[in-house]
């Protein structure tokens, strides 16, 4: 996605989180969350990105069956 089409891009945002100033914003999304050591909201399912845990574990447990 582009990370200058926020409309566009809102339309297929699945973050959950309220108030997110990165809604919508691919790029700054990516980055805020590598620099948290996290993958963004959008590489899990629904019911696991509500959760909010966003790590590399949570993301292979659900993958990869760890």
């Amino acid at each position: 996605m582009g990370c200058d089409e926020k409309a566009k891009n809102l339309a297929g945002c699945s973050c959950t989180y309220p108030g997110c100033p990165r809604k919508g914003n691919c790029c700054e999304c990516v980055t805020y969350h590598r620099r948290m050591d996290q993958l963004p909201g959008c590489f899990f399912p629904a019911d696991a990105e509500a959760t909010y845990d966003r790590s590399y574990r949570h993301f292979a447990r659900l993958n990869c069956g760890h």
